[in-house]
C-alpha cells in the first residue's frame, strides 16, 4: 500500500505519531481518494506499520482492535506535492548538524503547514539537501519526503545574475559543461551523490543585456545520461526557443511557462510537448513576484501574466499534464494560495488542480 505521508499532518494535529504507532485510524467527514473518484463521506483511513491498510466508509472498513484513533476530523485528501521548490536559503546551511527543531520550524513555515508531504527540489546544494533528506528519512527531523536534482546544469559562463548572491564556494561548484562528455560527467557525479534527476537551464542571463544558451548536443547528452540512470530531466526554458531546444534534447518536465513572449505557444509546439509527454509546472505566482520587485506597472503585470495563463490554457486543451509548483525557496513568499487562484484563471477546475498536486506527480515519479 501507499505511504502514509498524506495523513502525517492530520495525525500530528490529533496528537498521534503515525510513524511509530502500530495501527492508527483517522476519521474524516469526507475523503477524496483521487481527483477522478467520488468523495467518501463519513470515512476512515487505517494505517498499519506506517502504510495505508484501508480507506473507505466507516460502515465498510473494520476498525482493528487496539488501534489508536486520531482525535482530528475533517476533509482528507492525498498529501500535496510541490514539484518546484528550492532548499537554497541560508536557513538550510549545514543541515546535517542543525538542531532538529530549527529545521522542523523552517520546513513547517515553507511547506508542511500548506499540506506538502512530498517536494521536488529543482536546484540547490545537493550534498546539503541530501543530508536534510536523510535526517527526515531516519526520523530525526519531521518533514516532507524530498526529491532533488542537486546542482543544475547551466550554459558555459551562464550562471544567472539573480543567484549571484549565493556563497562563492557554491557558485564555483555549479556545472557549466562546455562539451557533451563534460555534461555526461556532471550528470554521473550528481546521480552518484544520490539525486533524483537533472535540471537544465536552456537560456540564462548572466547580465541584463546578455543571453547564454545551452547547446543542443550538451543538453541532449545530459538528458541521455540522466535517462540511462532511470531519472527525469527538468528544463528551465526561459523562452520558446528554450522550449524547442528542451524538446529536441528529450527533457521530461518544463519547470516554468514563458514570460514576455511576443506570441502564444503555437499549435506545433503544443503538439510536440504533448506527443513527447512533457509536463509543465506553471509557477504563475513567481511571475508576479519577480515583476513586482522591478516595480512593473500593474497593467503590464496583468498583461504578461495573462499571456502565460493562455499558454497553460492551450497546453491543457492540447492534453498536456500539469504539475503544481511554486518555486518557494527561491521565492520568499511561501503561501501557495495565489498560485491556486491563477491556475483557476487559466481554466483549471478544482479537481484538475487537485490532480496537479497529487495523482499527476505520483504518475510522473512512477509511484
Amino acid at each position: 500500500m501507499r505511504s502514509i505521508a498524506f495523513v502525517a499532518v492530520l495525525c500530528a494535529l490529533g496528537g498521534l505519531d503515525c510513524a511509530h504507532a502500530e495501527t492508527v485510524v483517522i476519521r474524516a467527514t469526507k475523503i477524496y481518494p483521487a481527483p477522478d473518484k467520488p468523495a467518501i463521506t463519513d470515512g476512515v483511513v487505517v494505517i498499519r506499520d506506517g502504510k495505508i491498510a484501508a480507506v473507505g466508509s466507516r460502515d465498510g472498513v473494520k476498525i482493528p482492535e487496539g488501534a489508536q484513533v486520531s482525535g482530528c476530523t475533517g476533509v482528507v485528501t492525498a498529501g500535496f506535492q510541490n514539484s518546484h521548490v528550492h532548499f537554497m536559503e541560508r536557513i538550510w546551511d549545514k543541515a546535517s548538524a542543525q538542531p532538529a527543531q530549527d529545521l522542523e520550524k523552517h520546513l513547517q513555515e515553507m511547506l508542511t503547514r500548506y499540506g506538502f508531504t512530498t517536494v521536488f527540489d529543482t536546484g540547490s546544494d545537493g550534498e546539503n539537501t541530501v543530508a536534510l533528506r536523510a535526517r527526515i528519512q531516519k526520523g530525526d527531523v519531521r518533514g516532507p519526503r524530498i526529491l532533488t536534482v542537486g546542482l543544475p546544469i547551466y550554459p558555459p559562463d551562464g550562471i544567472p545574475s539573480y543567484i549571484n548572491d549565493l556563497p562563492p564556494d557554491l557558485l564555483a561548484r555549479m556545472h557549466q559543461p562546455r562539451t557533451a562528455e563534460a555534461a555526461r560527467a556532471d550528470v554521473r557525479a550528481n546521480l552518484g551523490a544520490g539525486v533524483d534527476g537533472t535540471k537544465l537551464f536552456m537560456v540564462t542571463s548572466p547580465k541584463a543585456d546578455t543571453r547564454m544558451r545551452l547547446a543542443l548536443d550538451i543538453a541532449r547528452a545530459a538528458a541521455e545520461e540522466t535517462h540511462a540512470g532511470g531519472k527525469l530531466v527538468f528544463a528551465h526554458p526561459t523562452s520558446v526557443e528554450g522550449i524547442r531546444t528542451a524538446i529536441a534534447a528529450g527533457v521530461d518536465i518544463l519547470v516554468h511557462t514563458t514570460l514576455g513572449e511576443p506570441a502564444p505557444w503555437d499549435p506545433e509546439l503544443l503538439r510536440q510537448l504533448t506527443a513527447k509527454n512533457i509536463s509543465v509546472i506553471p509557477t504563475f505566482k513567481l511571475w508576479r513576484y519577480e515583476l513586482s520587485k522591478e516595480n512593473v506597472p500593474k497593467e503590464v503585470v496583468d498583461r504578461l501574466i495573462g499571456a502565460t495563463l493562455q499558454e497553460l490554457r492551450s497546453f491543457i486543451a492540447a492534453g498536456g499534464q500539469v504539475l503544481f509548483g511554486t518555486d518557494v525557496g527561491y521565492m520568499h513568499e511561501y503561501d501557495p494560495t495565489e498560485e491556486y487562484l491563477y491556475m483557476a484563471q487559466a481554466g483549471m477546475t478544482p479537481m484538475q488542480i487537485l490532480a496537479s498536486l497529487t495523482t499527476a506527480p505520483a504518475a510522473r515519479w512512477k509511484e
